[in-house]
């Protein structure tokens, strides 16, 4: 399969990255240039900076950082913060919820926490709006 395909699933548990982004609410993964297929594809994005905790070698293949010695490291704890305060959401707080409640009733969580109140539609977490029906949501 060549380029963007024309339908996806948003919300599902092949789309969780190893820092605990659900990577169907990411702006990379929903635009049509320069598409990224997500953390777990071997699949190489088309952004500007590799990503540092998709390529460590500190976990060592596990699926998630919670498996590593070093949780939560200075990369994570990084990105987390910065989410945090920009966006609203914390990878650290959605890595904590896959280990206590596993990770198929994360997924399912995060469609109702995700859905737009106006359509339904899944939302952005790097946009303010829904971009299905423009309403604003943070």
């Amino acid at each position: 399969m060549t380029g963007k395909p024309t339908v996806r699933r948003l919300t599902s548990a092949a789309l969780i990255a190893p820092c605990g982004m659900n990577c169907g609410l990411c702006h990379a993964f929903r635009r049509s240039r320069n598409w990224c297929p997500g953390c777990r594809t071997s699949k190489r994005a088309k952004t500007r900076v590799p990503c540092k905790i998709r390529n460590c070698e500190s976990r060592l293949g596990e699926k998630f950082c919670t498996s590593c010695a070093k949780f939560s490291c200075d990369k994570l704890s990084h990105i987390d913060k910065r989410y945090r305060v920009k966006y609203g959401m914390s990878m650290i707080e959605n890595l904590k919820r896959i280990e206590v409640g596993g990770l198929r009733n994360f997924v399912e969580s995060e469609k109702i926490k995700w859905a737009c109140p106006g359509c339904g539609a899944t939302l952005c977490v790097h946009k303010a709006r829904c971009l299905a029906c423009e309403r604003p949501w943070r």
